[in-house]
């Protein structure tokens, strides 16, 4: 269920990117009088699913779900029709417009995209506001993994600045570690002030590892449940309780809860004494342990009662131009995760993902608000992949255009053809390469 919740999501999330994108197209060439001969949300190689026309244009849906496309008459693109690019030129087609009118219809998907993100963002903003967790909030330090501590980090450190810089959002905190190459990470370990020395290879092994949450708040264990009919409801245990100790050994922290674990699947057949704080009061319980070795309760970490949360409101005034700044913001981290795999150093190449590590990103339960987030994301992720000058790419069509308006002489139509190939090409082996890294990762990961 969780994979199925996981990929309607992401063909939603996809759909509506692509028919915004390519209606960004669509609009542009039907403003400036260019016959548009299709417009698909998905390709059809073969036959549609669905089909329908609509005065010049047909409109359809396809069955291969890679993406969308419009077909604009006179124009060098993924169909490759020769045999209409080897008539004369038509009034009405691609080829016939100036180059500043067939720039703006290349680049009608990419701004289409931005609009859509900036949209969103202001939207949420307006309605739901911005929730964080402050670095100076953090009261019980971080919480790390072996990434962590083979860093020189440790469970309990709070971290003071970045590069000398103090973070007010916590959750940005691994984020800037990786995409802005911080060097060095200022802590208060137990009131000492350390320095810990951050190397690029070591950030590009947490890329490769694929978990670059090394680095979380540290929460104490709060049972979240308790069974019907289990050990730990029959000795008392309460939802909410905040586990303090087992057999007088302190567990008070997520990460210390292996050796709670560990304790009672040792002591099956007899009793272990636990301590917890329930309303200011420590409360102990002695429980039996069964032969299973479990006792029947789940433990989680609780944010919102352990961390004093800062919450921002936008009226709709206020919400556009921190929409606007959001947009600006994502686009400029995603560049620098764009330039990282130009950095042999931090191994980033590694972790290029397919449509399953898209998918992953969202979330198991179905949530709106974190869907429409991760649209927008995805909407900047296509605007800025789209505008890279490769052939076959609408950057590369705008390359080519820009050439043209330069030296006021337009590359020949066989040079094109050959350039939209060797693109076509080279996007084919991305896509068999990303998703050869989730077929990897899935199986030997």
């Amino acid at each position: 269920m969780e994979i199925l919740i996981k990929a309607l999501q992401l063909i939603l999330s996809l759909s509506v990117l692509v028919i915004i994108h390519e209606f960004g197209h669509f609009a542009a060439a039907k403003i400036f009088k260019t016959k548009v001969e299709k417009f698909y949300l998905f390709f059809n190689p073969g036959f549609s699913l669905f089909k329908f026309q609509y005065g010049e244009t047909e409109y359809g849906i396809g069955w291969l779900p890679l993406g969308g496309y419009v077909k604009i008459a006179g124009m060098i693109d993924e169909s490759m029709d020769k045999e209409q690019m080897a008539k004369d030129p038509e009034p009405w087609e691609f080829r016939s417009k100036p180059a500043w009118q067939r720039l703006i219809i290349m680049l009608g998907g990419v701004f289409m995209n931005v609009i859509l993100a900036i949209t969103i963002y202001i939207t949420m903003m307006a309605t739901a506001g911005e929730e964080y967790l402050p670095n100076s909030a953090v009261k019980y330090g971080i919480q790390v993994d072996s990434m962590g501590q083979r860093l020189g980090l440790q469970n309990g450190d709070k971290i003071l600045t970045l590069d000398g810089q103090e973070i007010d959002d916590f959750s940005k905190i691994p984020g800037k570690l990786i995409l802005d190459e911080v060097r060095n990470i200022q802590i208060d370990r137990h009131g000492e002030i350390i320095d810990i020395p951050v190397s690029a290879a070591f950030m590009g092994d947490v890329i490769a590892s694929g978990k670059p949450g090394f680095i979380m708040p540290r929460v104490p264990i709060r049972i979240a449940s308790v069974n019907k009919g289990s050990a730990a409801k029959d000795a008392g245990f309460q939802k909410g309780d905040w586990i303090q100790s087992i057999n007088d050994q302190a567990i008070v922290f997520a990460d210390q809860f292996q050796y709670f674990r560990d304790t009672v699947s040792g002591h099956i057949g007899s009793e272990v004494s636990v301590v917890v704080l329930r309303d200011d009061e420590l409360v102990p319980i002695s429980v039996s342990v069964p032969e299973e070795g479990l006792i029947g309760i789940s433990v989680a970490g609780d944010l919102k009662h352990d961390f004093e949360l800062k919450s921002r409101s936008y009226s709709l005034i206020e919400a556009i131009p921190a929409g606007f700044h959001k947009a600006i913001s994502t686009i400029d981290n995603y560049l620098k995760q764009l330039k990282l795999l130009f950095n042999p150093e931090m191994k980033a190449y590694k972790s290029v993902g397919g449509f399953g590590t898209i998918a992953n990103i969202f979330p198991a339960d179905w949530d709106w608000l974190r869907f429409w987030s991760l649209t927008a994301f995805l909407s900047i992720m296509l605007a800025v992949l789209n505008i890279l000058p490769i052939p076959a790419l609408d950057g590369g069509h705008v390359m080519f255009l820009m050439y043209e308006i330069i030296t006021r002489r337009a590359p020949s139509e066989k040079f094109l053809e050959y350039a939209q190939m060797v693109g076509m090409f080279l996007l084919l082996g991305l896509l068999i390469f990303a998703n050869g890294n989730d077929i990897y990762k899935f199986f030997f990961k």
